[in-house]
């Protein structure tokens, strides 16, 4: 027999019988219930037709037959009205609520604010997408970015008036030289499931070498957050033992992302499992300059690039885990066909517990020319899936201003509809002196299976 399920009176997700507020709006639903009017005496009729409140013998209000509902007969708060996509929206997504006045507005406009403008007082706060979240003052302790309250539950969400507050994921930056990252958690998600890691070290005999890691949480698994996270941690750490030990590049990329593969896994065991979902899982991306090469490593859809100063050139340099890139390869479907198909993104490779085999990949190349490598998860590419369109995206100074170049692109993934979390890391890169008397070339290549 199915289970009745019980959905928001807001945004009619579904939500638990012992739930105070909605994990996608944040309303508090006993206040919700408590405050919705008697709809059997005001005779409003419910979805379908059906009176919503008939009143049985005895005065009893019965449950509407079709709406498999436990809370038919109580009245829903009208749903607010659902913006049209915006330009650019890749269509696999629908945005969760309606744009808000901004506080400057409604200040200009006066007390009601503009003409027939309505502020949603559960939707998510927003944030600047390219601004850090702010540091609470440890004396004041956290405050309310909707009411002021100071009084939270333990999933973060006021218990004054149900705003979801800000968390420390949300928006990230870091800056080292010759590596930076940004990371944010964009429009639609509650939260942000991707995880990065950048940092700085040097090779046996002082040589510099930089490393950056960008996982992205499967939203279809557990604890997605905390895969990502630890996945990135790992690899990083790993990475950076091994390169201050002089091991290979290639050789130290395979075994990090091992290591990160492990460690996703022991996390199925470290924490409380969703019957409906999968263990925690991740994909990564991960690239270390050093000694003039680049080395990319991956499993899964997050991807790098390659972007030349002038731009020509500009390639992608992995090769997705992913149900499209397998379509393409096997000659079945153009690559315009196949990332249109509703399918494109149902991953064939990934870190975690379910994965059958994890197969890392790796790539290692000398750039002749001045340029960046860019690796990212698929909340930036979604919106220019090919080099040469997100090449034209990429700012022209990105190599010399490595952290603005990375805001700026997840401020246009941001401005296309931030659909998805946001992770952008850039490592700039200049071209080795080429022994004298060796041919110019672009790059030398070299991937591994």
């Amino acid at each position: 027999m199915d289970q009745l399920t019980l959905s928001c009176p807001s945004c009619a997700q579904p939500v638990g019988e012992s739930d105070r507020f909605c994990e996608n709006c944040g309303i508090d639903l006993l206040a919700a219930d408590a405050a919705a009017p008697d709809t059997a005496a005001a005779g409003v009729a419910a979805p379908g037709g059906v009176a919503a409140g008939v009143v049985a013998p005895g005065g009893v209000a019965e449950e509407d037959p079709l709406s498999g509902d436990p809370r038919a007969g109580i009245a829903q708060p009208p749903l607010p009205p659902v913006p049209p996509h915006p330009p650019g929206a890749t269509g696999d997504f629908v945005l969760a609520a309606p744009a808000r006045i901004l506080v400057g507005e409604a200040a200009q406009a006066g007390p009601g604010g503009p003409a027939g403008a309505v502020e949603d007082p559960w939707g998510e706060p927003e944030h600047d997408p390219t601004e850090v979240v702010p540091v609470i003052d440890p004396d004041a302790g956290p405050v309310c970015t909707g009411c002021g309250a100071q009084h939270f539950d333990a999933d973060g969400y006021c218990e004054t008036c149900g705003r979801s507050q800000p968390r420390p994921r949300d928006h990230q930056e870091r800056a080292l030289a010759g590596v930076c990252g940004v990371s944010d958690r964009g429009h639609r998600h509650h939260r942000n499931e991707d995880a990065f890691a950048v940092a700085a070290t040097s090779r046996p005999g002082g040589v510099p070498a930089v490393v950056a890691v960008v996982c992205d949480g499967v939203s279809s698994a557990t604890r997605p957050d905390e895969a990502s996270q630890a996945a990135a941690d790992t690899a990083s750490e790993y990475l950076l033992e091994a390169l201050e030990s002089g091991s290979d590049p290639k050789s130290a990329m395979h075994a990090a992302i091992m290591a990160a593969a492990d460690r996703v896994e022991q996390l199925a065991s470290e924490g409380p499992l969703e019957p409906s979902r999968n263990s925690p899982a991740c994909t990564i991306v991960s690239a270390v300059a050093t000694e003039g090469e680049v080395t990319v490593g991956w499993v899964g859809d997050s991807r790098a690039y390659w972007f030349p100063d002038d731009r020509s050139g500009s390639e992608r340099l992995t090769l997705d885990d992913s149900w499209a890139a397998r379509m393409v390869e096997a000659g079945l479907m153009s690559e315009a066909e196949a990332y249109a198909d509703p399918r494109a993104h149902a991953i064939t490779g990934w870190l975690g517990a379910d994965a059958v085999e994890v197969e890392p990949h790796a790539v290692v190349f000398t750039p002749a020319v001045p340029g960046v490598v860019l690796v990212c998860t698929d909340g930036l590419w979604n919106y220019e899936e090919s080099a040469p369109a997100l090449a034209a995206v990429v700012p022209a100074d990105a190599r010399s201003q490595p952290l603005r170049a990375a805001q700026e692109l997840v401020r246009f993934a941001c401005a296309r509809g931030g659909h998805d979390n946001i992770t952008v890391a850039v490592l700039p890169c200049n071209p080795a002196v080429p022994p004298a008397g060796s041919p110019p070339h672009a790059f030398a290549q070299n991937q591994e299976s």
